[in-house]
């Protein structure tokens, strides 16, 4: 089934039908809006006290990205950028959780709207069927499940023994559809009080084919981004409030084992209580297994054995990241209201969407 993903054909023939006007391979027709900064929206983007998002020169990561690449900025102004993901004719969308809406630029970075009425989507994957699976995180409605196409929404866990979830984050879509997806608990008020006591503890939860939710890690401070390697035998987990990137075994079951510190994060901050913040967020993988942190000073590259190789350079703290365009040799970084792109030389896993 994955093979007829990355032809492109799977997600390509459900859009094609829908009434997004979504051509497989082809410019949208119309409905689109340039790149820069967005109409009526301040240079800011939004983002109370923050310079524009400005291009970036990255230095050179061997083997991953050469020296003088530039991180160009896409748009700014959107109100919450997260989820980002490749689609199969080589354009990539993202959420915008508070618009409620998922956007998508195309080939030529021209900007559209792929999806209304997201129920407040933040992560996004593709199942081996093709359906589009996010993590939606409205109050009162928050839950992972199919948000496309229309006729095949589905919810595949709303709630784990008995009580919802507060709010989950990030997802990664197995090649055999299985799903693990992160529930930090309730993000930080923006008066800086204290959010509400969370329903469920922080954990790592997995979602086997056709069954019901599993909780498989805790006693993560604040699990965030996660990705699974190339051959699924290991998952990854930033913390956000940790110092390391951890990694854990995969079972045949889909249970973990053999938690630990896989790579330590650059740019930690140590808090007055002795806890400490990495800002460590989004995650993506290339074909050579090395791995892409998104963090306040920027997207970390690590090696597939957790030596870290360097630092990306982007204007703003980088929130998620992902592989798209032609070969997967384009990074996208989404980030406090702003979307940028870079051209790479590593190329981002082809076995599974992200």
């Amino acid at each position: 089934m994955y093979i007829k993903w990355l032809d492109g054909w799977v997600l390509c023939a459900l859009l094609a039908g829908s009434v997004l006007g979504f051509g497989c391979g082809e410019d949208d027709a119309g409905g689109s809006e340039s790149s820069a900064i967005l109409p009526n929206m301040p240079a800011t983007g939004g983002a109370t006290g923050m310079q524009p998002a400005s291009e970036t020169v990255a230095t050179d990561i061997p083997g991953v990205i050469a020296e003088g690449a530039v991180v160009q900025v896409l748009a700014e102004g959107f109100m919450g950028t997260e989820g980002p993901l490749g689609l199969p004719d080589g354009s990539f969308v993202f959420t915008e959780t508070n618009a409620n809406r998922i956007r998508r630029f195309d080939e030529n970075d021209e900007l559209s709207t792929f999806l209304e009425d997201t129920n407040g989507s933040n992560a996004l994957g593709i199942d081996p069927m093709g359906r589009m699976i996010s993590v939606q995180t409205t109050p009162g409605m928050t839950r992972i499940g199919v948000i496309f196409p229309e006729d095949e929404v589905e919810v595949l866990t709303d709630s784990y023994d008995g009580q919802p979830y507060g709010r989950p984050n990030d997802l990664v879509v197995s090649a055999s559809g299985a799903v693990y997806f992160t529930e930090p608990g309730p993000n930080a008020p923006a008066d800086g009080s204290t959010p509400p006591a969370p329903p469920l503890p922080p954990a790592v939860y997995h979602i086997p084919g056709g069954g019901a939710a599993q909780r498989v890690a805790e006693g993560i401070r604040r699990p965030n981004g996660i990705m699974l390697s190339r051959e699924e035998e290991t998952l990854y987990v930033n913390d956000t409030q940790g110092e390391y990137l951890l990694a854990f075994d995969v079972q045949a079951d889909g249970t973990l084992t053999n938690r630990r510190d896989f790579a330590a994060y650059d740019g930690v901050t140590r808090n007055d209580d002795g806890t400490v913040t990495s800002g460590a967020d989004g995650l993506a993988i290339d074909s050579e297994g090395r791995l892409y942190v998104a963090t306040p000073v920027g997207v970390q590259v690590f090696s597939a054995a957790g030596e870290r190789l360097g630092t990306i350079p982007v204007s703003r703290p980088a929130q998620n990241i992902a592989f798209a365009g032609p070969n997967k040799q384009t990074l996208y970084i989404v980030g406090r209201g702003a979307a940028y792109k870079v051209a790479m030389q590593a190329r981002g896993f082809a076995g599974r969407a992200k």
